[in-house]
């Protein structure tokens, strides 16, 4: 049986992110200012450990990048309220989860980039 290890979290962005980067501004048509601009994402770790590792651009033993370059540059903090209902789950409920909560934050009128 697969070990519930993971979870998923979110992490408020500066909003500069939508004006610097078409990518995003492409991703998010339905946003319209008012609300943050976010990352959801998914890891093994603690979410603040996860957070720390985006914003130092982590790279793992054989040097491949694998944190976020939007979390490194425009991270700002954890978004707690945002997860915290979501208990641990399998790395492949987590990816599902990951793209479910991440749409369901765009039918709200946030900004979201996730992978």
């Amino acid at each position: 049986m697969p070990k519930k290890n993971y979870q998923v979290y979110v992490i408020e962005l500066s909003k500069k992110v939508f004006t610097d980067s078409k990518k995003f501004r492409e991703a998010n048509p339905q946003f319209n200012g008012v609300l943050e601009c976010l990352y959801v994402g998914m890891t093994s770790k603690t979410p603040q450990e996860r957070f720390e590792q985006h914003k130092i651009g982590y790279r793992n033993e054989r040097g491949m990048k694998l944190s976020s370059n939007i979390v490194e540059k425009y991270g700002l903090y954890l978004r707690p309220s945002l997860y915290n209902h979501l208990e641990l789950m399998t790395r492949a409920n987590a990816l599902e989860m990951e793209k479910q909560l991440a749409l369901e934050l765009r039918r709200k009128r946030y900004a979201v980039w996730f992978n």
